[in-house]
């Protein structure tokens, strides 16, 4: 991590044992930042030479605000430990959208999505995650691969492969040789997640990290790209099945 350090601190509150990382970088001039991660891990990110003191006052500011983050992030959690049972009324996602499951009699080892309803034998009621799965992944191949092409004409890059995975919560990634792979569960999300994913991905291939420069050559093709951040970080439980 070229120009920063990394120090580990704590303290105790009126309600928890709370630990923090703090990143100090040569880059950063003035302001402090603190992300919370999904985990329970706080990140400050502050001025190379910022006293301790000082990251502590800013740190305790944040207390109230991080236990409010902590609290929605387990209840996420706990609906997300929530199992499908492929029964007539269940809802499933679709590019953002809900749409109710009704089991019908018959062999056809199909599910299908017409008029505002996924229908599925009853029959294959008991491989009914398998069949989303792999519906979901065809689909989204094909509407991943032209948004995909779009982009890439606009940011002016070029990818040699997309290839579709079940990762869990990496929706996205670009490899060195600037080979794409996207999850599957992304095409459960509403379309515009879906292309702060895939830009993402794109601008990697000219930009292999995470740098401001990196988040400012996002912006430009998607200046509210933030708000898809907080909306998988607050609702990208949903995007299981």
């Amino acid at each position: 991590m070229r120009g920063k350090v990394e120090e580990q601190a704590s303290l105790f509150t009126d309600k928890d044992f709370l630990s923090y990382r703090i990143v100090r970088s040569k880059n950063r001039k003035r302001t402090m930042t603190l992300k919370l991660e999904r985990n329970g891990t706080v990140i400050i990110l502050v001025p190379d030479r910022t006293p301790k003191e000082e990251i502590r006052r800013f740190f305790n500011s944040k207390v109230p605000w991080i236990h409010k983050k902590l609290g929605e992030y387990r209840e996420c959690l706990e609906k997300s430990d929530t199992p499908k049972n492929f029964i007539t009324g269940e809802k499933f996602l679709y590019l953002g959208d809900e749409y109710p499951l009704e089991i019908i009699q018959g062999q056809v080892s199909r599910l299908t999505l017409s008029q505002g309803m996924f229908t599925l034998c009853k029959n294959h009621k008991t491989d009914g995650r398998q069949m989303f799965i792999r519906w979901y992944k065809t689909r989204a191949h094909d509407i991943f691969a032209e948004r995909v092409a779009f982009y890439a004409k606009n940011l002016g890059v070029q990818f040699n492969s997309i290839r579709i995975t079940t990762a869990r919560t990496r929706y996205g990634s670009c490899s060195f040789d600037d080979r794409l792979a996207f999850s599957y569960r992304l095409i459960m999300a509403p379309y515009p997640i879906i292309d702060y994913i895939i830009v993402h991905e794109l601008a990697h291939i000219r930009i292999k990290n995470h740098s401001r420069d990196f988040w400012e050559y996002v912006e430009t093709i998607l200046p509210d790209y933030r708000q898809s951040k907080t909306w998988l970080k607050m609702k990208g439980y949903l995007l299981d099945v």
